[in-house]
């Protein structure tokens, strides 16, 4: 009895010995696996570690990407050289954020991103990156002029200097705002020129008052034919007084209507008939009152027909249509139509006209032997186009 007493009095300090290490090893910080100090302090915590934050730097083109791992974004601001800033959203969860619009060719950007981990740590990071250069940059001209005030039929109009393949991505950046929710479409079309182009008109006539305001937010978009490198922003008003000028060929008249009530009728001379001295017949938009000009029958291919200085010239289309001061043709206003293919009529007349009308005024034509209809390029042609055909030139459909 004696020998076993012994013997289980030797045992029993080892085993307290070793509950007591297993005790200490379940409860310390410095599990298998963690961070150990080596000078004597407190190892640290998970959750003190800061976020790590991610640029994911793009080529121009494409949108900013930045995420956030071991934490969440509280805020991120990415901001140009000019001071541009970069608008973006962070997504749910707040682990990424990215940029509502793409990086723009040939710029510059700083990014500053703030992150939080789950013990509320915080940590604002900076980074910078920049785009390479356009090799070809595309510009465009804007029409009507900015500020101005416009007829009834005026079409927002855009040509582009550079071809335009990729249309549907650049209509996506155009965003028209009008005063009073007008309907209406864009409507892609070659411009006279060759140009590609595209406008934007209501389904019908503008309301007289309405403002209209164009936001071409391009700047980093790939047009397939060069890259833009700005946003444009232009904007005008239809003047008050709905008017149009109807112009009857065959009855050698044009009435100007206001508001629906006719306001003077004119005697008229137009194109001769049976030959490339016809007028265009449909729906023209007066383009500009350019005054006193000089025409030459060689810029539209007839030869050496006239070289004259003309009064009250008021262009209609692209191709050299116009209404006009025609006092050597006066024998024949409400008679006959002999003119090289414009609306002519007399001094007195074509200077009251000139004076009532504004650019954007539709012209709506009619005869019986014209040389077709005045196309959508031509000018201001759209209005010819039936809504729902207008609405399928639209790249991206309604």
């Amino acid at each position: 009895m004696s020998v076993r007493t012994r013997a289980r009095t030797r045992i029993r300090p080892a085993l307290a010995a070793l509950a007591l290490c297993g005790s200490l090893a379940a409860c310390s910080a410095g599990a298998v696996g963690a961070p150990r100090a080596t000078d004597g302090t407190k190892a640290p915590d998970a959750q003190d570690v800061p976020a790590k934050v991610t640029v994911v730097t793009p080529a121009a083109g494409r949108t900013v990407t930045v995420t956030a791992t071991g934490g969440t974004l509280t805020t991120v601001r990415v901001v140009d050289t000019d001071g541009g800033v970069l608008a973006g959203r962070t997504a749910a969860g707040g682990a990424s954020w990215v940029s509502d619009r793409k990086a723009a060719p040939g710029t510059s950007y700083r990014v500053d991103a703030t992150a939080r981990t789950a013990g509320g740590k915080e940590t604002t990071t900076r980074s910078t990156f920049s785009t390479a250069k356009a090799s070809l940059v595309n510009k465009l001209t804007l029409a009507p002029g900015k500020n101005t005030t416009v007829g009834i039929g005026q079409p927002l109009s855009i040509v582009f200097d550079r071809p335009v393949t990729n249309k549907a991505d650049v209509e996506k950046q155009l965003k028209v705002t009008t005063s009073n929710g007008t309907i209406g479409s864009w409507g892609w079309l070659t411009d006279w020129s060759g140009k590609d182009r595209v406008d934007w008109r209501p389904r019908e006539y503008w309301k007289p008052g309405t403002k209209v305001t164009l936001d071409a937010t391009l700047n980093g978009t790939d047009s397939g034919g060069g890259w833009f490198v700005r946003d444009y922003r232009t904007g005008f008003t239809v003047g008050g007084g709905a008017q149009v000028v109807k112009v009857d060929l065959d009855r050698k008249k044009l009435v100007l209507e206001r508001d629906g009530r006719e306001v003077r009728t004119i005697p008229v001379s137009g194109g001769t008939p049976g030959g490339d001295k016809r007028s265009w017949r449909g729906t023209a938009v007066l383009m500009a009152k350019e005054g006193t000009i000089n025409m030459n029958s060689e810029t539209v291919g007839l030869g050496d027909a006239y070289d004259k200085m003309v009064d009250h010239s008021m262009r209609l289309t692209w191709s050299g249509m116009y209404a006009h001061a025609a006092p050597w043709n006066a024998k024949h206003f409400g008679r006959a139509n002999r003119s090289s293919g414009c609306i002519g009529m007399s001094d007195a007349d074509a200077a009251w006209f000139y004076a009532q009308v504004r650019p954007g005024d539709p012209f709506e034509i009619r005869g019986a032997d014209t040389k077709g209809t005045v196309a959508e390029g031509n000018g201001y042609g759209a209005w010819n186009v039936s809504w729902e055909g207008w609405r399928a030139k639209s790249a991206v459909g309604r």
